[in-house]
């Protein structure tokens, strides 16, 4: 592999990476909070979906990225409804999300578009355009750093840009605030943050917006900025693969980065790299398709060792009175 293959695996990992990204960050503040959530990969496709309707439908990719951070959000509301408020099954109501939004998309979709549960594709003004860092094309000739600047860190939407600098904004709210330490108490001990006169259905209800505004960010790039338009199904499991990287991560938001990286990695060489031809055996496409999430189960079975989720994860807080 040649210094611009190495790159353009890399920038293909970074672009994959992204909504991966944004879905573990979600699922990370959301399960801090003591609200486990496998609905990831719901909220992302409504988001996805109403997302390019809008954007379509406008020719704004704003009134798109609005209106796909609003559907994922109402989403939110819900789960929050069912496992807060009326202190239901976490796992299933997530599991009732995903099944809502896969069936309620394609529905839409079809009533909307008439193609087949897909919309028609965004151009112009309706996607996020890559944005020239400055500089990107004056060392775009320098050896190694300006491939590197042009190539790699240069030419992203800026939803990516965003999601990166989440990190960082995750772990200072999470570590250097007084909410990020309420936060993180309520997924550990509610009893203490109520004894405290801190109020744990208020936090967890804000730990559960910003999940879905998260989610909806994630779902908006993938129909906006990584692909032009809603396909049925789209998410491709990404909402179980940033599941996945949250464990591996152990639940902190530097980890995170490095696992979505990880499996962004796997996803770039995996579309790169099909039907490889080793002389006397030719490994099918469809290895290569599945090759990321059977290392996602390697590396969850072997490599994590031992992760310890939130001690109040998934269950409903009920005030002693």
């Amino acid at each position: 592999m040649d210094f611009m293959t190495l790159l353009q695996v890399l920038d293909s990992t970074v672009r994959l990476a992204t909504p991966l990204l944004l879905a573990c960050l979600a699922g990370l503040y959301s399960e801090r909070a003591g609200i486990f959530d496998i609905g990831l990969e719901g909220k992302m496709l409504a988001a996805a979906f109403f997302s390019a309707a809008v954007a379509y439908m406008s020719g704004s990719v704003w009134l798109g990225l609005l209106a796909g951070i609003g559907a994922s959000v109402v989403l939110s509301i819900l789960h929050g409804l069912a496992s807060i408020t009326f202190r239901g099954n976490q796992l299933i109501s997530g599991v009732a999300i995903n099944f809502l939004a896969a069936g309620m998309t394609v529905l839409v979709a079809q009533s909307w578009f008439a193609q087949g549960g897909r919309t028609p594709s965004l151009t112009g003004a309706a996607r996020f355009d890559p944005i020239t860092l400055p500089l990107a094309e004056t060392l775009q000739n320098v050896p190694i750093l300006g491939p590197i600047y042009h190539e790699l860190i240069s030419g992203h939407s800026i939803l990516v840009y965003l999601a990166f600098l989440m990190v960082p904004g995750t772990w200072w709210l999470l570590y250097r605030t007084r909410f990020g330490l309420r936060l993180r108490a309520v997924g550990e001990n509610p009893a203490a943050v109520d004894t405290a006169g801190v109020s744990v259905v208020a936090l967890r209800y804000a730990a559960v917006l910003i999940c879905g505004v998260l989610c909806g960010i994630a779902g908006a790039y993938l129909a906006t900025a990584l692909q032009a338009g809603f396909v049925k199904d789209m998410t491709a499991g990404r909402g179980f693969i940033a599941l996945a990287a949250l464990i591996f991560a152990k639940w902190r938001p530097w980890y995170a980065l490095s696992a979505c990286l990880l499996f962004g990695l796997l996803q770039a060489v995996a579309l790169r790299y099909q039907n490889i031809d080793l002389g006397s055996f030719v490994i099918p496409v469809q290895v290569m398709d599945a090759l990321p999430y059977i290392l996602t189960v390697v590396i969850l079975a072997g490599f994590v060792g031992r992760a310890i989720p939130p001690r109040a994860g998934g269950e409903p807080y009920v005030k002693e009175r």
